[in-house]
């Protein structure tokens, strides 16, 4: 394949707003050791890159300051050390960023092949969102078959895959949204309860059940000591995100007395070994149920990549249900 010297790609100019996002052209990237190049055709997108246009989720070292963590299209060049993959395959693929780019570089070990049968367009949703619920909440929280678990953002990418997953497993699945639209969705996907956070009290409903065995949650703030009141004991909640705040008062005798655990854990800032070892896992559990269509993303919409700023408005406005990609070429 041959390679263009410089690419279309969408650059932060400043820390912002989606306004900030902008139109560029940047060299192509060339692989290094145990690294591909993709020629991607769409990108994810998702929440930590609007923290990163606003300015609080910064690159890891080495990685590209342009945003965007997943990406899907054919490898265009591959590196010194690297196996397993030739010019030409389709893959999806975790990027530590640089998504939101015609070209990117992503280590080897953290691209999974297309599932058969489904588009590119598809794939694209399925690195970001795939790797952070399985290492959160099968890996790190180790969700069992029969266990009652509780999904905040029942209708955002990740709630949308947490149930189906959850579901498939063996999980009693319970989730939170914000209208009733949203609550349809999540049922339709498996949840067994929808619960509107705007008119019901998710404390109330799950202590009524017994109390979640596991609740994942990207909203932290007010949820944080209401989380910690509808697990049941010897419960665990894992926290992903803080979209209301890190920072709130609790009452850590409830967690010693009740042995509950918190933890929580964020994807980006990880090694290369430890996202490699999600793959794995992912190829292994995960792939076949895609390729089986039990488990599916859910596609909310899609930009061209020169629309990013009205991507991340629509992904902001939190009126989605699913994901959101770019269209790359």
């Amino acid at each position: 394949m041959t390679l263009p010297e410089t690419m279309r790609a969408i650059e932060i100019s400043e820390p912002g707003g989606p306004e900030v996002l902008t139109p560029a052209t940047r060299p192509v990237p060339q692989p290094g050791p145990g690294q591909i190049l993709i020629r991607s055709a769409y990108a994810g997108v998702n929440r930590p890159d609007a923290l990163q246009r606003a300015g609080s989720y910064n690159p890891p070292p080495g990685a590209s300051d342009l945003p965007g963590l997943e990406a899907a299209g054919e490898v265009a060049a591959v590196g010194p050390d690297v196996s397993g993959w030739r010019v030409g395959d389709a893959v999806c693929a975790l990027l530590p960023g640089g998504g939101y780019a015609e070209y990117v570089v992503t280590p080897a070990a953290h691209a999974l092949p297309v599932p058969k049968g489904m588009t590119l367009r598809e794939a694209a949703c399925l690195p970001e969102t795939f790797f952070t619920v399985w290492s959160n909440v099968f890996m790190r929280g180790g969700l069992r078959a029969g266990e009652r678990f509780l999904v905040h953002g029942g209708s955002s990418g990740i709630g949308t895959t947490a149930i189906q997953l959850a579901r498939h497993f063996g999980a009693r699945v319970f989730a939170t949204a914000g209208s009733d639209d949203k609550c349809a969705a999540c049922l339709r996907l498996g949840a067994e309860r929808a619960i509107n956070y705007r008119d019901e009290d998710f404390v109330e409903i799950l202590r009524a059940e017994g109390g979640a065995d596991l609740i994942l949650d990207m909203v932290g703030g007010s949820y944080l000591p209401r989380n910690v009141k509808a697990l049941a004991d010897d419960g665990r909640l894992v926290q992903i995100a803080f979209l209301q705040g890190p920072k709130v008062d609790l009452n850590f005798a409830q967690v010693m007395t009740r042995r509950l655990t918190i933890t929580g854990s964020t994807l980006r800032p990880q090694s290369d070994l430890a996202k490699a070892r999600i793959a794995e896992a992912l190829r292994a559990r995960v792939w076949p149920l895609l390729e089986a269509g039990r488990v599916a993303p859910v596609m909310d919409s899609e930009f061209p990549l020169e629309e990013a700023a009205a991507a991340h408005a629509r992904m902001e406005s939190s009126g989605h249900v699913g994901k959101i990609v770019l269209r790359i070429s």
